[in-house]
């Protein structure tokens, strides 16, 4: 399975070559790394093969000079090579990116797609808080031990990732002798895509899922796509990191496992 066709870096495994294959699609400005919880799960019960890659201008992969949620798209389809049955599981951005790819406008249709967290909704200020991000330089720090702990910050995983861990770490790069994160700031570009009619395109099921306490969506907005949406107690906006069992318990449903 090629999965590097498209450039990307990710992170996969097996247990069990011939059988489906769940790709697992971060947020922005986070990484592949982020779903640890759910793999260190699938490497034990899932039946076939998981791949969880950067986007571009994330992580380990590369930056770009234009970005687009049907690029992402268009990413992640280049990739895939001949796998047979794909599940798709989606955060945030991700998950938006796994609902344009439910449309089978991209060479290949899903079984099922899973996403976490989509907000659905922008109002004007979230709107000018994106184009702020997409026009504001990368800000660079003097240690690495400062990026690290800024990339936990941005990505909301305070007290749930230590900046001293892997995960953190595959998300800030050196340059020029100083560290930044690793995330271009231009590809929040992304969000200019409507969930809505993302949602609305799409062929194959999709159910959503977000954290009681997420602020990004709430669950009317959710239940207004899909009123078997999923609000899981306890937990915020990174659902898949608190709460990995969950998606999994979501995941093994859809999969009829």
């Amino acid at each position: 399975m090629p999965f590097s066709a498209s450039g990307l870096f990710y992170e996969a495994g097996t247990r069990e070559e011939e059988g489906p294959l769940a790709i697992l699609l971060h947020g922005l400005s986070g990484s592949g790394a982020v779903w640890r919880g759910l793999t260190d799960i699938l490497e034990s019960q899932w039946p076939g093969r998981w791949v969880a890659p950067d986007f571009r201008g994330h992580g380990r992969s590369p930056h770009a000079d234009r970005y687009g949620i049907a690029m992402h798209a268009a990413d992640i389809a280049a990739s895939i090579g001949d796998a047979g049955d794909v599940y798709l599981l989606g955060h945030s951005m991700g998950g938006q990116c796994a609902m344009v790819l439910a449309s089978g406008w991209f060479g290949f249709t899903p079984k099922s797609v899973i996403c976490v967290g989509v907000a659905v909704d922008w109002d004007e200020q979230a709107k000018a808080r994106i184009d702020k991000l997409v026009d504001t330089p990368p800000r660079y720090f003097q240690t690495r031990e400062e990026a690290l702990e800024r990339f936990v910050l941005v990505n909301g995983l305070s007290g749930m990732v230590e900046p001293s861990s892997d995960i953190a770490a595959s998300g800030v790069k050196e340059e020029n002798g100083k560290w930044r994160l690793s995330a271009d700031n231009r590809a929040a570009m992304v969000a200019s895509a409507s969930t809505r009619d993302v949602y609305n395109a799409a062929t194959t099921p999709i159910v959503l899922m977000r954290g009681a306490d997420d602020p990004m969506v709430t669950e009317s907005e959710l239940v207004s796509l899909d009123p078997n949406a999923v609000s899981v107690g306890g937990c915020g906006h990174n659902l898949h990191v608190e709460k990995p069992q969950a998606v999994w318990d979501t995941l093994a449903r859809s999969a009829s496992l």
